[in-house]
């Protein structure tokens, strides 16, 4: 992760003292000047440039090549570098911004020279907290001559914290720096082009009495960005924070885009949702395997945990760990090549337009408040009882199968979704419900994970008859997922109930 901050200063600007920004015992080292010359590729209407993005080669580099993606925190970025010659940009890092190209040809596009003067921050130990550098810019035309000039100051977070950049900040503002926001070098080089709306349109939140299609479009582009912001960081294996994967945020963003796209069928055109939701359901399949070992490893180790008094042989649990492990390397590889399919590509491109201009129907114009509660309650009284509908939480019974209970499990996702979506929208007792079906969907998604890691143990175990210290691990793992499957079952009923309350469910009706 890179996280600066920039300053726009004129000409006849001097650095200030950082010192007094330094710990106790710390200084301020100075580097010898050096010219940068970094070349940045892009597409002919310059797609990774409207979308925050760069692919950059600097000569002279370790790294020459290097891609730089956003978050959504301003002035932090993910950074990725390669060691590759000069050449054609390396194809991993082409990869990274497929969402943004889309397939379009990665050219040159800008060369950006760069006389750098450049000072360490560091404590008392020689550890480099920040780096300041003063930057001479100049953007050199396709005929090699000058375009423009201009100056910056940027400070780079290293070892140090975030008061660290603070001080340094009001020291250089103090000097006459003035923030500059965070307009990237290439961006200011490639002109006003560069700073044009990206082609993925992003959620921009609902007004106050948005139409159905408002609230349609909004939920299409939420799901979108999720699906795009996690394409990179699936190709990297890059964990997404608080013990989530890139993986599921993806399936995740599948799963909700055809559930919005079934629930609010009445308000899209069927020959435009039918085929995306065929494409999407594609993709998630791909995404499935991988998903489902996710969470396999990770309850295996819970598992073998829960009881310390009872602890299992570490090597055995490392054994069905490793058998996950190889399954995993075989479902990630079903998943990257999803990905370089020009099919995936196609789905992009078709992802693109849905989140710009949704293809809606008539009925779309009107208020959403008249008309989003109608469309929610079909897949809740679907949920709720349905007669001889086999989603139905009516029928489950506490001796019931497995299959059953993950049968209402995919209703009940179908509802929550439904209800997310426009709780926004309607508020009350719609975000109420929503956090209710919550609750249900967790002790769903409980016993599913938990029915799914005792039939797997048991299979792993059928494959190797002769190691009879995993056998009974895996049995000892076995009898402790089906008692979760009997927890989740004994607890549903009550959180059932506090879904279904008349109270919470009236204006579904």
């Amino acid at each position: 992760m890179e996280e600066e901050r920039k300053y726009e200063v004129n000409d006849g600007w001097s650095l200030p003292e950082l010192t007094a920004a330094t710990p106790d015992d710390g200084g301020v080292r100075e580097l010898p000047a050096a010219t940068l010359v970094a070349t940045y590729f892009d597409t002919v209407d310059l797609r990774l440039a409207r979308a925050g993005v760069s692919l950059r080669h600097r000569a002279g580099d370790a790294l020459p090549w290097t891609v730089k993606l956003p978050t959504d925190t301003p002035g932090v970025r993910h950074e990725i570098s390669r060691p590759d010659g000069r050449g054609d940009p390396p194809a991993d890092l082409v990869e990274l911004v497929t969402v943004v190209h889309r397939g379009a040809p990665l050219t040159p596009a800008a060369e950006v020279r760069t006389l750098r003067r450049a000072y360490e921050v560091h404590d008392d130990a020689g550890v480099v907290l920040a780096e300041v550098v003063d930057d001479d810019v100049t953007v050199v035309g396709a005929d090699g001559a000058t375009t423009f000039t201009f100056r910056e100051v940027e400070v780079e977070r290293k070892a140090g914290d975030r008061d660290l950049l603070d001080r340094i900040g009001s020291i250089l503002r103090d000097a006459g720096a003035r923030d500059a926001g965070f307009v990237p070098k290439h961006v200011r080089a490639l002109g006003a082009a560069a700073r044009g709306e990206p082609d993925l349109v992003a959620p921009a939140g609902l007004s106050a009495d948005p139409t159905a299609g408002e609230v349609v479009a909004e939920a299409i582009r939420r799901e979108v960005r999720r699906l795009f912001t996690h394409d990179p960081l699936l190709r990297l294996r890059t964990p997404v924070g608080d013990g989530d994967t890139a993986v599921h945020q993806m399936r995740v963003a599948c799963r909700r885009l055809r559930s919005d796209l079934k629930t609010f069928r009445r308000l899209v055109r069927p020959a435009w949702a039918r085929p995306l939701r065929d494409e999407l359901k594609w993709l998630a399949d791909s995404l499935g395997a991988a998903r489902d070992v996710e969470v396999l490893r990770e309850r295996l180790r819970r598992t073998a945990a829960a009881d310390p008094l009872s602890p299992l042989p570490a090597a055995a649990v490392d054994r069905l760990d490793a058998a996950l492990g190889a399954r995993q390397d075989t479902a990630l590889a079903t998943v990257d090549a999803a990905l370089r399919s020009d099919r995936y590509l196609a789905l992009v491109d078709a992802l693109v337009l849905a989140a710009r201009a949704p293809r809606l129907t008539r009925r779309a114009v009107a208020p959403a408040r008249d008309v989003l509660p109608r469309l929610v309650a079909r897949p809740w009284h679907r949920l709720a009882g349905a007669p001889g509908h086999a989603g139905s939480v009516a029928t489950l019974t506490q001796d019931g199968p497995d299959e059953q209970w993950h049968t209402v499990r995919k209703d009940g996702k179908q509802a929550r979704s439904a209800v997310t979506a426009v709780a926004p929208v309607l508020g009350g007792d719609a975000r109420k419900l929503a956090r209710e079906l919550s609750r249900v969907q967790d002790l769903l998604g409980e016993h599913q994970d938990a029915a799914v890691a005792a039939q797997t143990w048991r299979e792993v175990t059928e494959t190797r008859p002769n190691d009879h210290e995993l056998a009974v691990t895996a049995g000892r793992l076995l009898e402790r997922e089906r008692a979760a499957v009997r927890r989740a079952r004994a607890e549903f009923p009550g959180a059932w109930r506090q879904a279904s309350r008349r109270r919470r469910t009236a204006w579904l009706r």
